[in-house]
């Protein structure tokens, strides 16, 4: 076997594709479609409300279409059907407004095995017309109980949660209803049409308990809950979002997130780990977010 390839139970992960581009995609931002995306992700905050300035997990819209096909350049896509969301984390450098003209690509960076799943990481970048960086993402695509083997290239950026964080006093916590409707507004709004968020029967022929919340709908709900709390809802102060998905949330559920203070590398950040529970489970983890 090739330092490239990786087998288990006849399924191959083909490392040759890594760091290979996706093609370009261009995308153009609208004031109606940031709006209906703050809308569908209950967003309170009024300048998200308005279409001014789009909320942070807007920013996975104009890549959503190059995530999934960089992945599957290097897991065989017989495994699109194993494929769930594991972990997401946006660098932001400017806030996407109305009328931007986004120039989007994503490529995969490296991949691991474990007996219980293997996961891709796509890293994306977003770019104006004028070719400047507007934000940066890394996902990280989970194969359901596919052993890829040892892998190769590079893993996600560090994002974890640590006892210590948790053991300091929360600097916030936030309550918010998932409602019943939730993935409905959020599949259109978002361009996410995966049918685990719209088909009941599908979602438990999936091994799913019904219907799931979007992962990223959910991590939108944490967006705005870490802003309105920790930054005067002021989203230009936003600089990294980064959370590891644990327990699907269902719609109707009631969620919580907690935020603690935590230690930062780079004067002049502040930093806060966090975590996101419903019905008694953890469900967001190693969550982190940052402020200029």
């Amino acid at each position: 076997m090739s330092s490239a390839d990786a087998t288990t139970a006849g399924v191959v992960f083909d490392g040759s594709g890594l760091g290979e581009w996706t093609d370009e995609e261009r995308f153009s931002v609208t004031a109606e479609r940031i709006a209906e995306y703050a809308a569908a992700t209950n967003d309170p905050i009024a300048a998200h409300r308005n279409g001014e300035v789009a909320p942070p997990v807007f920013a996975v819209v104009p890549v959503f279409t190059s995530m999934a096909p960089a992945a599957l350049s290097v897991a065989p896509v017989e495994l699109l059907m194993k494929l769930v969301h594991g972990e997401q984390d946006f660098l932001f450098h400017r806030p996407i407004r109305p009328g931007d003209e986004l120039v989007v690509r994503a490529k995969p960076i490296g991949y691991v095995g474990k007996p219980n799943g293997s996961t891709v990481v796509v890293y994306a970048e977003t770019r104006d017309a004028a070719g400047e960086l507007v934000n940066e993402q890394w996902m990280t695509a989970f194969f359901r109980k596919v052993d890829a083997g040892p892998g190769e290239g590079e893993a996600a950026p560090e994002h974890r949660i640590t006892d210590a964080d948790r053991a300091g006093e929360p600097a916030a916590q936030v309550t918010a209803q998932i409602d019943k409707d939730q993935t409905f507004r959020y599949s259109p709004a978002s361009g996410d049409p995966m049918p685990i968020h719209l088909d009941d029967e599908i979602a438990r022929m999936a091994g799913l308990p019904g219907i799931i919340n979007h992962g990223l709908c959910t991590m939108a709900f944490t967006s705005w809950a870490a802003l309105t709390e920790l930054a005067d809802s002021e989203t230009a102060r936003l600089r990294r979002l980064a959370v590891r998905f644990a327990k699907p949330v269902l719609p109707g559920q009631e969620i919580t997130t907690t935020f603690w203070p935590t230690g930062s590398a780079d004067s002049g950040v502040r930093a806060y780990a966090f975590e996101t529970e419903a019905a008694g489970q953890i469900t967001i983890t190693d969550g982190r977010v940052e402020f200029n």
